[in-house]
């Protein structure tokens, strides 16, 4: 054990609890960041594989169909393939920590579109858009806070 007492002051203290405060929050961010990236990722894997997705045999069908038939924009197919790769290389390189203020907001709108698509009711319950509603504003907040601290662009040196 070292001759040097151990500094228990209130200033000392609070000190080190916010040292250990900002490392718990940078990691945490980290945490969720891989977690919203790889949620995306998943919804974005079948419809690139042309798999099932849970209760949905053919998720891009359903993309392409909610495209055309409830935002009514044009290029459906091209859409759902930009929603699929979004999704899935996108959500990748998001919990990689890859171009996360570039990709961010493009997943924001995409959360805005599904919040559209349905609602306008604001249903909360049985595919409700409380998933996407929250889905928006973390990508919004990912947006101005970027990768983080714990991310591959950093270490690459690219920010």
């Amino acid at each position: 054990m070292s001759g040097a007492p151990h500094d228990a002051s209130p200033s000392t203290l609070r000190t080190r609890f916010e040292w250990l405060r900002m490392q718990g929050s940078e990691v945490a961010y980290t945490l969720l960041r891989i977690v919203f990236g790889g949620v995306l990722f998943t919804h974005g894997l079948p419809k690139l594989a042309g798999t099932a997705h849970g209760s949905m045999a053919d998720p891009m069908a359903g993309s392409t169909h909610l495209i055309r038939h409830v935002l009514h924009l044009p290029g459906a197919e091209a859409l759902a393939m930009f929603v699929a790769l979004l999704e899935g290389v996108g959500g990748a390189l998001l919990a990689l920590g890859l171009g996360t203020r570039l990709l961010a907001p493009m997943f924001a709108v995409q959360m805005l579109a599904i919040c559209i698509a349905l609602g306008p009711t604001w249903p909360w319950i049985d595919r409700g858009i409380e998933y996407p509603f929250l889905m928006l504003w973390l990508a919004v907040f990912m947006a101005f806070r970027g990768s983080g601290r714990h991310a591959l662009e950093r270490w690459l040196g690219w920010c």
